[in-house]
């Protein structure tokens, strides 16, 4: 009869579990879709290093799709507006113009991918309290890396519309190596259209840079990672021209859909490329990793945890094409 009894109370906290589970990927699921079918606008801060920014941001849905604007508050201007699947920033300080095509990677408080589930396979995801950002009640979620190659994530969603409020990005230790909060916001009616306005015109003396590139199939990149990293897949692969080079810049992007990594490759000539030191940099949040190889420089950066940007780096080799 005992035995019985502790059976039946491990069945069911084992199912309490995965209720609970269950219930955390759904609050994701709910991030994700408020992020992109809501009406909303708001003033949030930003923290990564010694960089602390303030930004506004004003997102609404139409007939049309979406649109969004975001700029800076404080420190040097900064626009970007995003609109019919294009980026455009608009530096005024530099007089540069900045057009890409819209990434996987966006702004917050679109931060989570469209397919939520798939992140259990290498976070543990946990359904937390009731916390207050904003002045609006909220439910935390937290995703806990299981290995070491991911940083951990703590989201917190607005109880009523399920918009992400805050996110944080933390380390093995818990110390915050990212921020996003809002200070304030509204979600539901559509922005005024003066918040969707351009307020720097790029005259005739302006720089205008068009980084969309060309998409590369996989097979003609001429690059693989030979050890891929548990989760990672190679989501994007772009050569774009920088610069007034003769030769262009490959961009492949690996992602578990939260974590991103860039690796960029260009080749260099004269012997230039081998005295180009190895090893880390650091920007913020940002970690980077620079090595050469078959006389490329190649640099790999991304919101991830050193062992993974190396991982990338070291792995990188070249295949006939």
């Amino acid at each position: 009869m005992r035995r019985a009894i502790v059976a039946l109370c491990l069945i069911a906290t084992s199912l309490g579990a995965v209720a609970d589970d269950h219930d955390a990927v759904f609050w994701l699921n709910r991030m994700v879709s408020a992020a992109k079918q809501l009406n909303y606008s708001g003033t949030f801060t930003y923290l990564s290093g010694q960089r602390f920014e303030t930004m506004r941001v004003a997102h609404a849905v139409g007939e049309s799709g979406e649109i969004e604007r975001l700029e800076t508050l404080d420190g040097s201007p900064r626009e970007v507006i995003r609109k019919d699947g294009e980026v455009r920033c608009v530096l005024p300080d530099i007089k540069t113009v900045i057009i890409d095509r819209q990434g996987r990677r966006r702004a917050f408080p679109d931060r989570l991918p469209m397919a939520v589930g798939a992140l259990g396979e290498h976070y543990r995801i946990i359904k937390g309290e009731i916390s207050r950002v904003a002045g609006r009640q909220s439910q935390i979620v937290m995703l806990e890396p299981l290995d070491s190659l991911r940083y951990g994530h703590h989201l917190w969603a607005d109880l009523e519309t399920g918009l992400l409020l805050k996110a944080r990005m933390v380390d093995t230790d818990g110390a915050v190596v990212e921020q996003f909060v809002f200070s304030e916001v509204s979600v539901g009616a559509r922005p005024d259209p003066a918040l969707f306005e351009m307020r720097y015109a790029a005259a005739e003396d302006w720089h205008v840079v068009n980084a969309r590139g060309n998409e590369t199939r996989a097979t003609e990149i001429g690059w693989v990672l030979g050890d891929m990293l548990p989760g990672y897949r190679l989501i994007s692969s772009v050569k774009r021209a920088v610069g007034e080079r003769d030769h262009d810049v490959l961009h492949l992007v690996y992602s578990d859909g939260l974590t991103h990594i860039s690796v960029f490759i260009e080749p260099e000539a004269g012997g230039e490329a081998a005295s180009v030191p190895s090893g880390f940099l650091s920007a913020g949040s940002i970690g980077v990793y620079k090595r050469v190889a078959a006389g490329h420089r190649l640099m790999v950066l991304g919101e991830a945890p050193r062992e993974a940007l190396r991982r990338v780096a070291d792995g990188m080799t070249t295949v006939a094409q």
